[in-house]
C-alpha cells in the first residue's frame, strides 16, 4: 500500500525525520542521560525502534496504562511512572512483572498517600521511588522543603529513594530561549535544595523544549522530539516534523474555502489548530477542517492535504496506528512500509 491509497484521515510518520530526531538527541544525550517519554507516541513499536537505534535503555510514562504496555514489551528495563498513582493493585502487578523480568519500577511520590501506594506495590516486586518536587509548574510535586521528609519516610517504609524529579513544564514551550535558560535554572535551584535533602544518584526533569539548557539534571525527559509539533516547532530546535495527518478534500467552495475529512477527532487542539502545507486553516469542527485557497491554488474534491499537529501528545491519541513511510527511499518514497499500532492509549 502507498500512502496515497491509506483511507483518510491518516496518521503518519516519516521515518527519516524520526531517525533524524532519534540520531540528533543521542548525540546530546546519549544512553543513560535520556529518558525518552513514551506520552508522546503511546506506540511499542516505535519506542523499541528508537532503543534499538540510540541505546537508550530507561523510559518514562505517565499512566498505568503505558507503564503496562511497556512491560510487556519488554521495554520495563527501567522504568519511571513520571506521575503520582493510588492504584496500588495494577502497581503490585506491575512490580512483580519487574520482578519476573528483571526490571526496576520506579515511581514518583509527592506525598505520604503515594509513600503508602508504593510500599504496597513494593510486597509483591521492587519498587523505587524519586520525590517529586514542584519547581513551577502548578501540577503535582511537593515543595522544596517538604522532600526531605518524603524521603525519610519513604525509606522508613523500606523503599528506594533513587533521587528527585521535577518537570518544569511552564517553560519548555516559549519560544524565547534567553527566557527558558533563565527559568530553567530557576528551576533547577529550587530542585537542588530538594536534592540536598533527598540524595539519591537520579536527579531527572527537563522535556523536549529544555533538552540543551540543562547542566545538572541527570537525564532529561523528552518525548515529543521524536514525532514533533508545530508548537515546539517555533523553538528553532534541530528536530523535524515527523508525524503527520493525511486527509481528503471532500468539498470546495467558490467562496475561497474548501472541506478536508480531518478534524477535532484527529487532533490535539490544546495548542490551537493543525497547519496545512502551502495553505491557510479557517477553523475545526468534528470531523472536517475548513481552509482557504486562493487562486490559482484551487483544490480539487479528492485531492488530497497534509496537516501538521500543533500538540503532538494527545493527535497520538485519537489514533490507531501509524503509518510508516521511509522517505528517503528513492523507488518508495510514498510507499507503507511498516504501520506501528498505538498500542499505549488509555488509562
Amino acid at each position: 500500500m502507498r500512502l496515497a491509497d491509506l483511507p483518510t484521515p491518516a496518521a503518519w510518520v516519516d521515518l527519516t525525520a524520526l531517525d533524524h530526531n532519534t540520531d540528533v538527541m543521542a548525540r546530546h544525550r546519549p544512553g543513560a542521560s535520556l529518558r525518552p517519554h513514551a506520552k508522546a507516541v503511546k506506540s511499542t513499536p516505535l519506542l523499541a525502534h528508537v532503543r534499538n537505534r540510540a541505546g537508550h535503555e530507561r523510559f518514562c510514562c505517565a499512566t498505568l496504562r503505558e507503564a503496562e504496555g511497556l512491560v510487556a514489551a519488554g521495554l520495563g528495563t527501567d522504568l519511571l511512572v513520571a506521575n503520582e498513582t493510588l492504584d496500588a493493585p495494577r502497581l503490585g502487578r506491575l512490580a512483580a512483572a519487574g520482578r519476573a523480568g528483571g526490571g526496576l519500577l520506579t515511581i514518583a511520590v509527592d506525598s505520604p498517600e503515594t509513600i503508602q501506594t508504593a510500599a504496597a506495590a513494593a510486597r509483591l516486586g521492587p519498587v523505587a521511588t524519586l520525590i517529586d518536587v514542584n519547581v513551577g509548574l502548578p501540577r503535582c510535586g511537593c515543595r522544596p522543603d517538604q522532600a526531605g521528609h518524603l524521603a525519610e519516610l519513604a525509606r522508613g517504609a523500606g523503599i528506594e529513594v533513587r533521587g528527585v524529579m521535577g518537570y518544569e513544564g511552564h517553560v519548555v514551550g516559549n519560544p524565547d530561549r534567553a527566557w527558558r535558560s533563565e527559568q530553567v535554572g530557576k528551576s533547577m535551584e529550587l530542585l537542588r535544595v530538594a536534592h540536598d535533602a533527598v540524595g539519591g544518584e537520579v536527579i531527572s526533569a527537563g522535556g523536549t523544549g529544555t533538552y540543551d539548557l540543562h547542566q545538572w539534571a541527570s537525564e532529561i525527559q523528552a518525548g515529543s522530539y521524536l514525532l514533533m509539533d508545530t508548537h515546539y516547532g517555533r523553538l528553532g530546535l534541530p528536530f523535524r516534523q515527523a508525524l503527520f495527518v493525511e486527509a481528503t478534500v471532500l468539498s470546495v467552495n467558490d467562496d475561497g474555502y474548501a472541506v478536508a475529512d480531518a478534524g477535532l477527532k484527529a487532533f490535539g487542539m490544546d495548542h490551537g489548530d493543525p497547519e496545512i502545507e502551502g495553505r491557510g486553516v479557517f477553523f475545526c469542527s468534528d470531523e472536517h477542517v475548513s481552509f482557504t485557497w486562493d487562486a490559482p491554488r484551487r483544490p480539487r474534491v479528492g485531492d488530497r492535504i497534509r496537516m501538521l499537529p500543533a500538540h503532538i501528545d494527545p493527535t497520538v491519541a485519537y489514533h490507531e496506528h501509524l503509518a510508516v513511510i521511509d522517505t528517503a527511499d528513492p523507488d518508495g518514497g510514498g510507499q507503507v512500509i511498516d504501520t506501528w499500532p498505538v498500542d499505549l492509549r488509555g488509562w
